[in-house]
């Protein structure tokens, strides 16, 4: 049976490069997204058996897009693709439900063989990532857990990527008094007051590209 392929990246260029190598190799790409909202309602839609995606997707984030996924269509399977390798970000890829982890700027091998794994239920780490669950693992040590909920999470990226408080309620379909509540809670919870503060955080969290 073929694989069926959602794939979400905001950069034309890589969704094009993967789409290509997917082909090549037999696998259906039944859709793109180029920020995360669009994955997760394609995936919905589609049903996809896997989702390819990167971590700094626009609007809502790999992490939170995982799981949103993982909610609205169970048997699809999700593997990130990013340039990201530091150990927050692969253990907060495998807590959100994603079963790959694709460093970018491995082999193109290393993402088929990422997909023939994920597809059979497996769990794939791609070689220079992989060390990193072991040692958390034998340290019997892990990465500080996120003390934003899911929704401030997403509010956080938005106002990170400059977007006006309208603007953000309008996005959530909340009133403007929530979105500037979730705001509020998120400065008092990271200590931070200031717009800028929120987007350094933002990119140190992997929300948002630098």
């Amino acid at each position: 049976m073929t694989l069926r392929i959602l794939l979400a990246d905001d950069q034309v260029i890589v969704r094009e490069g993967v789409r290509a190598l997917l082909e090549r190799e037999g696998f259906e790409v039944v859709a793109e997204a180029s920020d995360g909202r669009e994955a997760v309602r394609l995936a919905t839609t589609l049903q996809p058996d896997i989702a390819i995606f990167d971590l700094g997707l626009p609007l809502l984030n790999g992490l939170d897009a995982t799981r949103e996924i993982l909610r609205a269509s169970p048997g699809t399977r999700s593997i990130v693709l990013t340039v990201l390798a530091e150990r927050q970000n692969v253990l907060d890829a495998l807590r959100a439900g994603a079963k790959g982890y694709v460093v970018r700027t491995q082999a193109a091998a290393d993402l088929l063989l990422a997909i023939h794994e994920v597809s059979r239920g497996a769990i794939y780490l791609s070689p220079s990532v992989s060390g990193i669950v072991v040692e958390a693992y034998l340290t019997l040590s892990d990465a500080p857990s996120d003390p934003l909920t899911p929704r401030e999470r997403q509010v956080l990226q938005l106002v990170a990527e400059g977007r006006r408080t309208r603007e953000i309620a309008d996005l959530l379909g909340v009133s403007v008094k929530t979105a500037e509540s979730h705001r509020v809670r998120i400065m008092g919870k990271l200590g931070i007051r200031q717009t800028a503060g929120l987007v350094r955080y933002a990119i140190r969290q992997g929300l948002i590209a630098p």
